[in-house]
């Protein structure tokens, strides 16, 4: 039993409605096969079987899957009443079956303005093709590897997948071969073939999708353990459509992942920058007061911050910390859209870096966006505007008192190496006989000389470890972001106020939050934890 706060593996379907009846057999095994395979390489995910239950491949592919106990979700072409016309008598006898078992029943949304060149029919079978294969990680084309001449077929949908071939209203189409698979399951419509009904090929870039696969497995595994608050998101204690319940439960586990790979990340900074203060001063005592064994804790230093970068590296923190982090603002962002009403989708207006930099997190919002279009608009100017600027105004003061503890203790510590070479200097010229012979000799002045070696040497040391552990938490951009988001969330509650709810109001808000994320996002990547802290 999966729960709701993992993100599940969609599998969409397209293909032919006229199978061959000898290749029934061989093509139901084949889709056993996949299914299988997905389920048996992704054990912390649930495989979600997206289909319009066409006759045959479309019927063939929900009985298999059924089979085996994964959930179908039925994204119809156009309402059932009218869809059920085509059907034959048994055909129709296992749409409603399906249909009745199924997780989800709904009619998808028009992609795309109404054609006046295509029948209105072939349009809402194309509107279908566009959705499944916008909304899966993994379409499985039972196809015959021919092009399509109908605009709406097999063709197109796998087409669909792999290059985007249509026009949304709003940004670009989420799919392409760098972000999707195709397993297409060869589906002969005549006699004549050059290879055997069932033969499967990997169509898309391969080894990108499995990695996002991977990537949503390993996200799922730290999901399922981890402990999730009671809070929510929206006004409404409990969301009343299945997508937007999983929605706010994978944005509750996100955020959870996030902050306590956050917490790891920071102690990693902490621990390299006193592992590098420790270091430089023992290597200090080692060369200037000659204490030999000092060696041997330049050598454990050394060992120490090997230990915290590789701890770093395997943990992935850093990386966990952004991306959860991404995951749960672009999830926060479609559900505040879904609430108030918007049909807006947030896969269409993450710009091309988000997309290229966490695929993952593209494929995981298209996968969790699933169902019929909002059926109710909610005001969201004070549980989305005001909230967030509230929420930035409170950061801002926060990372505003971190940025003072900063600049103090880096002063602080910059003061006194320049006041420990005033008095290196004074000492040189006093007594160490710098310029001239000394005017009050000291005893064992060389004894003198190296403390100051030392301690000068260990504080800046310290200094320039204290900068960079702070300078890697980016402070400055940090504060300079939330004080330009407190003042849009500020403007843009006063045009909500002013105009109303609408949809280009509604447009702006979701880009601009999306775009300050991506920002955080990309400038927080360059903050690695290494080695030379």
């Amino acid at each position: 039993m999966y729960s709701e706060n993992t993100i599940p593996l969609v599998v969409g379907v397209t293909g032919h409605r006229a199978l061959r009846p000898k290749d029934r057999a061989v093509l139901s095994a084949a889709v056993k096969a996949e299914l299988q395979d997905l389920i048996r390489r992704y054990p912390h995910t649930q495989v979600i079987l997206m289909t319009s239950l066409a006759e045959g491949a479309d019927l063939l592919c929900a009985e298999e899957a059924a089979a085996l106990g994964i959930p179908l979700i039925v994204a119809l072409p156009m309402e059932l009443s009218v869809f059920e016309q085509d059907f034959s008598s048994d055909g129709r006898n296992a749409l409603r079956r399906l249909c009745s078992v199924a997780e989800q029943v709904f009619t998808v949304p028009s992609a795309e303005p109404v054609s006046s060149s295509m029948p209105y029919r072939n349009f809402c079978f194309r509107q279908a093709g566009i959705y499944i294969s916008s909304h899966c990680h993994v379409l499985l084309a039972l196809w015959d590897g021919k092009e399509g001449t109908s605009g709406c077929g097999t063709a197109e949908a796998v087409s669909f997948a792999l290059s985007g071939d249509f026009s949304p209203d709003t940004g670009l189409p989420p799919r392409s071969a760098a972000n999707a698979l195709v397993i297409h399951i060869l589906t002969p419509r005549d006699e004549e073939s050059a290879e055997p009904a069932g033969t499967v090929r990997l169509l898309g870039d391969e080894p990108a999708v499995r990695k996002i696969l991977s990537d949503t497995d390993s996200f799922n595994a730290l999901a399922e353990s981890a402990v999730i608050s009671e809070r929510h998101l929206l006004p409404d204690d409990e969301p009343d459509e299945p997508c937007m319940r999983r929605m706010e439960q994978v944005y509750l586990a996100a955020s959870q992942i996030s902050a306590d790979a956050a917490k790891q990340y920071r102690r990693t900074l902490a621990l390299l920058a006193v592992v590098g203060s420790a270091l430089t001063m023992a290597f200090l005592l080692y060369d200037e007061a000659q204490l030999v064994w000092m060696i041997l804790i330049c050598g454990a230093m050394l060992f120490a911050g090997w230990l915290c970068h590789r701890y770093a590296v395997r943990s992935s923190c850093q990386q966990l910390y952004l991306e959860c982090r991404a995951l749960a603002e672009s999830l926060r962002v479609q559900l505040f859209l879904r609430y108030a009403g918007s049909r807006r989708n947030v896969p269409d207006l993450l710009s091309w870096s988000q997309r290229e930099e966490t695929a993952w997190v593209l494929a995981a919002l298209a996968a969790l966006h699933i169902g019929p279009v909002p059926n109710a608009e909610h005001p969201i100017r004070e549980c989305w505007v005001e909230d967030q600027k509230k929420y930035h105004l409170r950061t801002e003061k926060r990372d505003a008192g971190k940025l003072a503890v900063s600049s103090r203790t880096v002063r602080t510590a910059l003061l006194i190496s320049i006041t420990m070479y005033v008095l290196a200097v004074l000492f040189e010229l006093i007594s160490g006989g710098a310029l001239l012979p000394a005017r009050i000799p000291v005893a064992d002045a060389e004894k003198w000389r190296t403390v100051l070696k030392i301690v000068l040497g260990s504080i800046s040391a310290i200094t320039l470890f204290v900068a960079n552990y702070f300078g890697k938490q980016s402070l400055d951009r940090s504060f300079s972001d939330h004080t330009k988001m407190a003042r849009f969330y500020a403007v843009m509650s006063e045009r909500l106020a002013r105009c109303g709810q609408t949809d280009a109001l509604l447009t702006v808000l979701a880009r601009e939050e999306l775009i300050e994320n991506g920002n955080w996002v990309s400038y927080q990547r360059d903050n690695t934890p290494d080695i030379s802290v």
